[in-house]
């Protein structure tokens, strides 16, 4: 995949379904019924890019303050969906040792990575950043992933939802309607091909989650270690 042009293509078609309020309202941000959890693999940004990040956030909630903006806590680039959030699922019920068990076997010889974040696309219902990788590490790690856990059978999920085969870290969702479009569409061309920053991805976290990664509910299961041999 050439991710700068699929980034681009997305980008457009969501900037043309928010000129056209054919966009999407998460309904789902604000319930407090929402029980859906998993397990996820991710890569969390460094200090830096994450304050880069919060000036782009803090821009758009001057003009929209009632969305719903990633705080730095929370931003990840999902490396996995291991098991994709479901309404009932219980830690209780998987052995993590095995997980921990079948990443660790998954990133033996993965070379470290290096993401840039330039610049930002959207969605029908979020704004993300554009990730780019080194190299087809990732991509590696990721088909490592997929075959070991398709054939440990354990529980999983992996591509159930999409194949993931972006960079991409979503740092803003439309919980309500947009209230300037022409202030917002603004501020996302002005940082359409902005520099976030570049980091070497020195650990990997095992997580169970929400569906919005939301540091009150994630549980750090495992960290790993990047370069693995």
């Amino acid at each position: 995949m050439n991710l700068k042009q699929h980034y681009t293509a997305l980008y457009n078609e969501s900037i043309e379904k928010i000129v056209t309020d054919r966009y999407q309202i998460d309904n789902q941000i604000d319930s407090l019924s929402d029980n859906r959890f998993g397990i996820t693999l991710l890569i969390r940004p460094d200090s830096q890019t994450k304050k880069n990040i919060q000036t782009f956030l803090d821009e758009l909630k001057q003009i929209d303050p009632g969305q719903y903006y990633y705080p730095s806590s929370d931003i990840h680039i999902t490396v996995l969906s291991i098991i994709s959030c479901y309404d009932g699922f219980n830690l209780e019920t998987i052995s993590i040792p095995d997980y921990v068990a079948i990443i660790e076997k998954s990133l033996v010889g993965i070379p470290d990575i290096t993401i840039n974040f330039q610049g930002i696309t959207a969605s029908s219902s979020a704004i993300m950043l554009q990730g780019f990788t080194n190299s087809n590490s990732l991509d590696d790690l990721r088909n490592n992933l997929r075959t070991n856990f398709t054939n440990s059978g354990l529980e999983e999920s992996i591509d159930k939802r999409y194949s993931i085969n972006t960079v991409h870290a979503t740092v803003a969702r439309f919980r309500k309607e947009i209230s300037n479009k022409e202030k917002l569409i603004e501020i996302l061309e002005k940082y359409r091909n902005f520099d976030f920053g570049k980091f070497k991805v020195k650990k990997y976290h095992l997580v169970y989650n929400d569906w919005y990664q939301r540091k009150q509910f994630v549980k750090e299961l495992h960290e790993f270690q990047s370069g693995l041999s």
